[in-house]
């Protein structure tokens, strides 16, 4: 039976700031515009880290279901590792969806934006199906794609509609930033487990391509977060401050560069959330200072 120290690390809390940093920059961008509701950033909050630790569970509950963490390197896995009961994990899994379904349903209600209805429930679904049902798009190599729609995209532009009620162009710039990193996130936890995901059969963005094209991806990635930011800055100029981020880049850069495998690559993955974190509070904090000193 799993301990409590081991559900914590089941829900893998390094991957976190995926779900924070949208968030922050979604309301600094709402501040931008001069139309921030604190409250309905708390509620996007709840929704995005209910998400990512619903997804999580989810994600070791199928792979686990489907012998594809028997042999893995990296954090706990509760079903591969056979620390807990399948179905027991599958019940964290929905148990959080349902948390996030509660508060984006509130948020929806207060903000009077009912179509993200159909955004939440696409969201929820899109959720389990990454490594859950029959075609798991996760094994199809589209897991970048759909982290980039929902954790980029949907969860920035999301934010921001329900306390502005409009976007721009700065908005999307911002979005595809964070997107950019979300995916550098799986990116590299998809380099690490390129064996194991190859002998399982799980054909992610990362087999397709082979190990040097992933680097590079991996790289192009990070480049293109910068660029975001330097186009969300020509309409809010303190904007600028994202680029600072870059600092907890270089560390995470030059172990992919550099060739590492397997275990050695885990701080990359590590580095990688914590320059998502960083870029989404130094590019949200920017956007807030457009508001306070403009």
């Amino acid at each position: 039976m799993a301990t409590l120290q081991e559900w914590v690390q089941g829900a893998r809390p390094r991957t976190l700031p995926a779900a924070i940093a949208p968030v922050a920059v979604g309301t600094g961008l709402a501040y931008a515009m001069r139309d921030a509701n604190p409250g309905y950033a708390l509620l996007a909050l709840v929704v995005s880290l209910a998400l990512q630790v619903g997804v999580n569970y989810a994600n070791d509950y199928s792979d686990g279901i489907r012998g594809t963490d028997d042999v893995r390197v990296g954090p706990v896995r509760l079903v591969g590792q056979r620390l807990a009961q399948p179905g027991n994990v599958k019940l964290a899994a929905f148990l959080a969806f349902g948390v996030a379904g509660l508060a984006g349903l509130t948020l929806i209600t207060l903000s009077n934006t009912p179509w993200l209805l159909l955004i939440g429930a696409l969201a929820i679904i899109a959720a389990w199906k990454y490594t859950g049902g029959k075609n798991p798009y996760g094994y199809l190599g589209l897991g970048e794609v759909f982290v980039f729609i929902f954790f980029g995209l949907v969860a920035v532009l999301g934010t921001t509609y329900t306390q502005t009620k409009h976007l721009d162009g700065a908005s999307w710039a911002s979005a595809c930033g964070v997107g950019a990193i979300a995916c550098a996130v799986l990116v590299a936890n998809n380099l690490r487990d390129i064996p194991g995901d190859t002998e399982s059969g799980k054909r992610t963005l990362a087999v397709r391509l082979g190990d040097p094209a992933t680097r590079v991806l991996y790289v192009v990635l990070v480049l293109a977060s910068a660029a975001c930011v330097v186009i969300a800055a020509q309409t809010y100029e303190w904007a600028y401050l994202g680029l600072i981020a870059l600092l907890a880049a270089v560390v995470p850069v030059r172990t992919v560069v550099t060739g590492r495998k397997g275990r050695d690559l885990i701080p990359a993955l590590a580095g990688t959330g914590m320059f998502l974190l960083a870029y989404g509070v130094l590019l949200g904090l920017g956007l807030y200072l457009t508001y306070r000193l403009a």
